[in-house]
């Protein structure tokens, strides 16, 4: 008895245009962006600043949609804020400034 061959269900990783999602070089890891090899050669620090530096932009854009009673509170707050940081800063030197090295 010859048995009818069934089809595969199994899902493959392509879309549904037919086309490959990636190379074999990108599945293997190997022919990546330029932006990706930039953003791997960046050491975590450098990374935890960007994401810092992008959510204080966003942060920013979202205080210029906010109603001028609102942004004019927000903004003094943060300008007594910054003057904080800085007597703090100016505390630290001092502190630094005064204090012996260890031997």
């Amino acid at each position: 008895m010859i048995r009818a061959k069934t089809q595969s269900t199994t899902q493959l990783p392509e879309p549904e245009a037919g086309q490959p999602a990636g190379s074999g070089e990108e599945w293997l890891g190997r022919n990546r962006s330029n932006r990706r090899r930039l953003w791997e050669r960046l050491n975590p620090l450098s990374r935890k600043q960007i994401r810092v530096i992008a959510e204080a932009l966003a942060l920013q854009q979202t205080h210029a949609q906010l109603p001028e009673p609102i942004r004019a509170r927000l903004s003094s707050a943060h300008q007594e804020l910054e003057r904080l940081v800085a007597r703090i800063r100016t505390l630290l030197a001092e502190l630094a400034r005064r204090t012996p090295p260890r031997a």
